[in-house]
C-alpha cells in the first residue's frame, strides 16, 4: 500500500493509536483458533464514531478494503485481514464508552468497544439482566456480538443478539453516519434497517453503538443436573419443562458422556455431581421473578414427573448459587476440555428441536461408518437446536491424517444437516471459514437477494470483503 495512503489513515486516529510494526500488528492478524493468518499494512483505533466515518471516507475515495475487527474472538476468520497485504484492519477497542443507562426504559446505549462482561454487570449492579451469555464474554466486544448475531447459553428464553437490540448508530460504506439510536418498541415507519446489519459480519457498515434491551434480574434461579438415557429423553424432558415452566425455562443444555469425560478428566474443579456417568446428560435451569422458592419447586415438580414417566435416571438440584455455577463449569469447559484429546472436526449446527435426536442418530452412523475409532464429543444448546456436532480423533492417532479427512466429514454432515432443513452455521457466523459452503448451500433466491443488498450498500466492496457473501 503506498505510504503517503498509509500517513493520510494514520493522521485521522493519531500515531499513537495507529500500529504498523510486525510485532504490534500480529495479534490483529492472527485468528484465535490458528486457522488464519492474514497480512495488513495497517491496524487502526479510533475513538469516536467521527473517526471512523472520516477512516471510511478516505476508503471510499481510495478504494481502500477496511477489515473491522471487536474482541477478536470469533472462530471463523470473519474480522482478520486477508494475504494481500492490502486491507486495513479496523480495531473497534477504543469505542468502549457507556453513553446511557436508561433504568426507567430498561435499555443502555453503549459503544461498539464495550466488553460484553461490562454490558453484563452493570445491568447486574443495578438490578437487571442482561442475558446474552457466551464462553467468551470476558473478552468480545458488543459490536462483534452485534454484528456476528452472537447466540450463548440465553437464547431459549431470551433469544439471540438480534432480539436484544432495538436501534443501532452505523457508519456506512460511505463514511455517512446511520443514527438509528431509537429505543422503540414500536415503529412501523418503512424497513426495519437495523437487522441489516445485525449478522452482516461487517460486510455493510460499521456497527459503532447500539441501544441494548434490559430486563428484570431474576429473583430466585434453580439448576439441576441430569442423567439420560438418550437424546429422545432429553427432549422429552424438555417439553416437560417448557409445560411446566414457560418463559422461566432459561437454558436446556444437552451434552454426551465422552466430552463430560473429557472435563472430568482435563479440567480442575469439577467434579460429577450425579452417582455415575451416563449415555447423556442435560443442565436445566429455571429463573423466577417472584421467589427463589418458586424457581425450586418449579424445577422440583419438573423432575418429580420426569422421574414417574421414566425420562430422567438421576438428577442433582442446586441448593446454592455457587452449586449452579459448578453445573455450569461442566458444560462450560467442554470446548477447552476437547483441545487436550488431540484433532477435531467441529460442526456449528442446528435442526428444528424436535429433530435433534434424529439428526445424531444419523450423524452418529455416518461417522461410525467413515471412522469408526473416532470420539463423538456431542454437546450444545437442545432448547433451541443448536448442537456443537465435534469429532476427536481416534486414541493414538495423527492428528493432522484425522484432520485430513475433514472436508469429506463435513460435506456429509451439512448434507445431513440441510437435509433436515437446518443451519449449517448456527451461532457463530460465516466469516471466511464458511463462505463457499453457505454459496453451496443456500436457497439461490435467499443468496441472490444478499449479494444484491450487498452491491446496492457496499458497491466497491471494500467492507470486509471476502466475507459472509
Amino acid at each position: 500500500m503506498d505510504k503517503e495512503l498509509i500517513h493520510r489513515f494514520i493522521k485521522i486516529v493519531g500515531e499513537q493509536y495507529a500500529l504498523t510494526q510486525a510485532d504490534d500488528i500480529t495479534h490483529y492478524t492472527h485468528e484465535n483458533r490458528g486457522l488464519y493468518i492474514g497480512n495488513t499494512p495497517l491496524v487502526l483505533k479510533p475513538a469516536s464514531t467521527q473517526e471512523v466515518s472520516d477512516i471510511i471516507k478516505l476508503a471510499a475515495d481510495t478504494k481502500t478494503a477496511i477489515v473491522p475487527q471487536g474482541g477478536h474472538t470469533g472462530h471463523v476468520g470473519g474480522a482478520i485481514a486477508d494475504e494481500s497485504g492490502t486491507q486495513i484492519t479496523l480495531s473497534l477497542e477504543r469505542l468502549n464508552k457507556i453513553r446511557e443507562l436508561d433504568l426507567k426504559g430498561d435499555v443502555i446505549i453503549c459503544e461498539a468497544g464495550v466488553i460484553l462482561e461490562t454490558v453484563q454487570k452493570l445491568a447486574d449492579d443495578n438490578n437487571r439482566l442482561f442475558p446474552l451469555a457466551l464462553g467468551s464474554q470476558g473478552s468480545c466486544q458488543i459490536g462483534g456480538n452485534i454484528s456476528t448475531n452472537a447466540g450463548g447459553t440465553g437464547v431459549l428464553a431470551y433469544g439471540n443478539t438480534r432480539a436484544l437490540v432495538m436501534g443501532l448508530e452505523v457508519v456506512l460504506p460511505s463514511g455517512e453516519i446511520w443514527n438509528g439510536l431509537r429505543r422503540l418498541k414500536k415503529d412501523n415507519t418503512g424497513y426495519d434497517l437495523k437487522d441489516l446489519f445485525i449478522g452482516a459480519e461487517g460486510t455493510l457498515g460499521i456497527v459503532t453503538a447500539a441501544v441494548l434491551k434490559l430486563f428484570p434480574k431474576p429473583r430466585g434461579k434453580a439448576v439441576a443436573f441430569c442423567g439420560v438415557k438418550s437424546p429422545d429423553h432429553a427432549l422429552q424432558l424438555f417439553a416437560k419443562a417448557s409445560s411446566f415452566a414457560g418463559y422461566g425455562l432459561t437454558a436446556f443444555e444437552l451434552m454426551a458422556r465422552t466430552p463430560f469425560e473429557f472435563t472430568l478428566k482435563h479440567m480442575e474443579n469439577v467434579r460429577n455431581p450425579l452417582s455415575e456417568i451416563y449415555p447423556w446428560h442435560v443442565l436445566v435451569e429455571v429463573s423466577s421473578n417472584r421467589s427463589q422458592k418458586d424457581s425450586d419447586e418449579t424445577l422440583q415438580a419438573i423432575l418429580e414427573v420426569a422421574f414417574n414417566d421414566d425420562i430422567v435416571n438421576d438428577a442433582a438440584l442446586s441448593t446454592s448459587l455457587s452449586q449452579a455455577d459448578d453445573f455450569w463449569r461442566i458444560r462450560e469447559m467442554m470446548p477447552v476440555a476437547q483441545k487436550h484429546e488431540g484433532g477435531s472436526m467441529k460442526h456449528d449446527i442446528s435442526v428444528p428441536i424436535h429433530r435433534v435426536p434424529g439428526f445424531l442418530i444419523e450423524a452418529d452412523e455416518i461417522i461410525k461408518h467413515e471412522m469408526p475409532d473416532a470420539r463423538l464429543c456431542t454437546f450444545g444448546h437442545l432448547g433451541d437446536g443448536n448442537i456443537h456436532y465435534n469429532i476427536t480423533q481416534p486414541i493414538g492417532a495423527d492428528a493432522s491424517e484425522f484432520l485430513n479427512e475433514q472436508p469429506k466429514i463435513n460435506a456429509l454432515i451439512h448434507a445431513l444437516v440441510i437435509k433436515m432443513n437446518g443451519s449449517v452455521a448456527a451461532e457463530h457466523g460465516v466469516g471466511r471459514l464458511k463462505r463457499e459452503l453457505i454459496a453451496s448451500t443456500k436457497d439461490p433466491v435467499e443468496l441472490s437477494l444478499m449479494r444484491s443488498i450487498k452491491t446496492t450498500l457496499d458497491p466497491d466492496n471494500i467492507m470486509n470483503p471476502g466475507k459472509l457473501v
